[in-house]
């Protein structure tokens, strides 16, 4: 037998595996060039699915120079080695079920390799584990499409059964944190694949605590559970002191998990975005979830030395990577962290195992003009003002209906064919109350249109809009006419092509056949790589990808794709200087002193006298600084909160890196953490103030850029927590409203926005105003007035005292425009008739289906 036939008889006999031991074995008696260049040919060709060992050069594709002769030697000298090999086929290969796109099995199967990088991955974890035994952290930095479900299963695989010279288990239990259900079938599935294994999973599903608490008492093998149990199994394994855990924690920031799912399952009640996109956006993220676990546990109990962690993440902040990472002393002495593991987003593209997102990138921007729309000039802070009235324009209705009807057009002409056909859209939103609306003007413009697409929203909780009001909340079951637990199955469904977002799916969100994107939220951070990587996964017949972005510009877009695009480090340790700045800074605000602190760390601590405090003796001293923050302006009240906020968190974390022996930065902490949810900054009411106060004159929307957003072959660099500002909050200026209109719209007008422009504005704007209007929505009812003539006339005379009415709000051109030609202002009275009566039919229908 050759290397050629056993290739030949592995990819056709119906007994791959024992094939595959069977050549492995007698691979180390085979030297002829002839074979060994056809199966380097198999290993690093096309055939991928075969033994994709590429090791990758410098974080991309390829393989390093080899001084010593071929660039593929690697793969006989190590990889290939007998026993290399016959580890891999032992450990690592397995039979796996073909699925379709249902979950149902096919009745065929595939072969599962490791690749290189996750071949290597496990065995140096294994190895350090062998060599330093437990209490290490560890980080596994794996792009997106890397294979993270295969290499977390292989992980806790060998984890299970690793044992030392004394043959003694290393780990007495492996645990699993993940919110992924595919996961734990997955883990199961690998299990299944060796069946010489005697490991057993247990997945942790009811009872939670009960169940997780027996399994990690009795030592079960492998235990998979979710972050919601994190915290309860951290303290269990830190009480099991004689037993030795290892914790893998799957991909730290999963938007489903947590706290941030527990604080969205209430039921909402808005009556402006503004307001809802501040409330979603100040939701914790699971990654910091994570770390602040993490940081609270190594904060009462030390680093213990019996649990190790593995954490996995594409994208890792600043406090996963001094968390996890390891360090490195430069010679500048500063501290440097770097993953354990690295297989970078340049090589994964490269090797064609993910798309580049950044491809097709198109940005728009939004023009326009606004007018006061009262006689009176009151006054405002000029920098907070000017922010509302720019989201006053980006949230208005007509905004709104313009985005969606550029979203729908654009899928309709270049994206609906692609896929063969199949190609599926996500729309990201700012938050649950502007996915409401979304979803409510694209089933109204599909409707209008009569598209056959079909459109899904996902968000969690209930919501409700008081300008759309329901008997009920909006909620994503009631919107989508399905089960929640449904909307990713039936997103799946061929005519599901748009699934509009709010935070829920913008992470860990896996659907081959979406093709673009449409963002309409600002994004930050390692957010802009986790969102946009929903458009990544690959597909047989998807070569391009498509994202259309109204608010983020590409530098911004560049800068954050650059820091994940190759090796992460961050480019020191924190210093803990800062934390005393950031005391200081809340000390000056002169809001709490010193000894409210120690009042509150007598109250709080236990004592031999009191070894049980009650938490409710906290509430009368922390009220009255309450009522001190609320005397406050508002500028100084959001500065303070939000340095509060920073204190507590980043204490939390420093604990775990930095031993301080000054015990009043733990009672600042403590004081600090039960203070702020006391003081909450009034949201909501400035916006309300000024959305009264002014009109939409103009709007138009512009695409400004499209093409590649090309990234540097260059390591990216993340900073630790800093804190420059310690100084006192400055009075904000105030000025009249006109003033700071007059400031915005000399930003956001070209001076080129035409009268179409102006009339589009407009007539969104009426037509709002005429919904309010109950007596015409009733007559214009065929049910209860059936002749058209009187129906029209019934809205030609409420129209005209609306028009009368828009003098009063600054709008003279407007009006001016209208009245002077009265065959123009006949013409358009009929068309808004028009599309006035179709858009109340259009939403009787929606309510309706509803």
């Amino acid at each position: 037998v050759t290397v050629k036939d056993a290739i030949e008889q592995y990819r056709h006999t119906r007994n791959p595996k024992e094939t595959l031991l069977k050549f492995g074995r007698c691979l180390a008696h085979f030297a002829v060039d002839t074979d060994l260049i056809y199966m380097t040919t198999c290993l690093t060709g096309e055939d991928t699915n075969f033994l994709p060992f590429n090791q990758g050069n410098n974080q991309s594709a390829g393989n390093p120079n080899n001084p010593n002769g071929f660039k593929t030697a690697y793969l006989w000298e190590q990889i290939l080695e007998k026993d290399s090999l016959l580890n891999i086929l032992d450990n690592f290969v397995q039979m796996r079920d073909i699925l379709d796109d249902k979950g149902k099995k096919t009745g065929k199967q595939e072969i599962i390799f490791p690749r290189y990088h996750q071949l290597d991955a496990v065995r140096k974890l294994v190895a350090d584990c062998l060599t330093y035994g437990t209490g290490k952290s560890y980080l596994i930095q794996h792009s997106a499409g890397s294979g993270k479900s295969e290499t977390i299963a292989w992980l806790a695989l060998h984890l299970a059964s690793l044992k030392n010279d004394q043959n003694q288990r290393v780990f007495n239990s492996i645990l699993v944190i993940t919110d992924r259900k595919n996961l734990d079938q997955q883990l199961q599935n690998t299990i299944k694949g060796f069946n010489h294994v005697p490991g057993t999973i247990t997945p942790i599903k009811n009872n939670k605590s009960t169940q997780l608490a027996k399994a990690l008492e009795t030592g079960d093998d492998i235990i998979i559970s979710t972050l919601q149990t994190f915290r309860f199994a951290l303290e269990k394994i830190t009480s099991l002191q004689g037993s030795r855990f290892a914790v893998i924690i799957d991909e730290a920031h999963s938007s489903e998990s947590g706290k941030s799912k527990e604080a969205v399952k209430t039921i909402l009640s808005f009556n402006n975005l503004e307001t809802a996109e501040e409330i979603d956006n100040n939701e914790p993220d699971a990654e910091e979830e994570i770390n602040q676990i993490v940081a609270n546990h190594q904060q009462l109990k030390g680093r213990v030395s019996h649990v190790s962690y593995f954490a996995f993440t594409a994208t890792p902040k600043p406090k996963t990577l001094e968390t996890f990472g390891i360090p490195v002393e430069q010679p500048d002495g500063k501290t440097e962290f770097i993953p354990f593991s690295l297989y970078s987003m340049r090589q994964a593209i490269e090797e064609n195992f993910i798309l580049d997102v950044l491809q097709n990138y198109t940005t728009f921007k939004t023009y326009f003009k606004l007018v006061q729309a009262i006689a009176q000039d009151p006054k405002y802070s000029k920098i907070k003002a000017a922010k509302k009235i720019k989201d006053y324009a980006d949230l208005h209705p007509h905004a709104i209906r313009s985005k969606i009807k550029v979203i729908v057009d654009h899928f309709h002409n270049q994206v609906a064919d692609q896929i063969d056909g199949q190609a599926k859209a996500m729309i990201v939103t700012r938050s649950r109350l502007h996915a409401v609306r979304y979803k409510l003007e694209i089933d109204r413009y599909i409707k209008e249109e009569g598209y056959a697409y079909k459109a899904l929203v996902a968000f969690t909780g209930g919501i409700i809009d008081q300008e759309n009001p329901l008997p009920e909340a909006y909620t994503e079951t009631r919107m989508n006419g399905i089960p929640e637990s449904q909307t990713t199955e039936a997103f799946k469904g061929k005519e599901y092509r748009f699934l509009i977002v709010a935070k829920k799916f913008q992470t860990g969100f896996n659907q081959p056949l979406l093709q673009t994107m449409y963002v309409d939220k600002p994004l930050k951070g390692v957010e802009v790589v986790q969102t946009l990587s929903r458009l990544n996964r690959i597909h047989p017949n998807k070569n391009q990808v498509f994202v259309l972005d109204f608010m983020n510009e590409t530098d911004e877009i560049q800068k954050v794709f650059q820091t994940y695009y190759q090796a992460t480090i961050l480019s020191e340790a924190t210093d803990q200087n800062k934390l005393y700045d950031l005391q200081y800074s809340l000390e000056s605000f002169g809001i709490f002193t010193t000894a409210d602190v120690e009042n509150l760390a007598r109250v709080y601590f236990p004592t031999k006298e009191n070894p049980q405090p009650n938490q409710a003796n906290l509430h009368p001293i922390l009220n009255p600084i309450a009522d001190k923050f609320k005397e406050r302006s508002p500028e100084e009240q959001a500065l303070f909160r939000k340095k509060l906020g920073d204190y507590v968190s980043n204490y939390a974390f420093l604990v775990q890196v930095i031993t301080f022996s000054d015990v009043y930065l733990e009672k600042l902490y403590q004081f600090a953490r039960f203070l702020l949810p006391k003081v909450r900054t009034e949201g909501g009411s400035l916006a309300m103030d000024i959305s009264d106060r002014i009109s939409m004159d103009s709007y138009r929307i512009q695409q400004t850029s499209t093409g590649q957003i090309k990234l540097l072959t260059e390591d990216g660099e993340l900073v630790p927590f800093t804190n420059s500002d310690t100084s006192k909050p400055a009075t904000e200026k105030t000025a009249p409203l006109s003033e700071i209109l007059d400031y915005i719209n000399k930003h956001f007008d070209p001076g080129d926005l035409s009268d179409a422009d102006k009339l589009n504005a407009f007539a969104e704007d009426m037509t709002q105003k005429l919904e309010e209007k109950e007596d015409l929505i009733r007559a214009l009812d065929p049910t209860i007035n059936p002749s058209e003539e009187t129906r029209e006339l019934a809205f030609e005379t409420v129209y005209k005292n609306l028009l009368e009415e828009i003098v009063d709000e600054n709008n003279f051109d407007i009006y001016q425009q209208l009245t002077d030609n009265p065959s123009f202002v006949d013409l358009f009275i009929k068309v808004m008739f028009k599309n006035f009566q179709k858009h109340l039919e259009q939403r009787q229908g929606l309510q309706e289906s509803g």
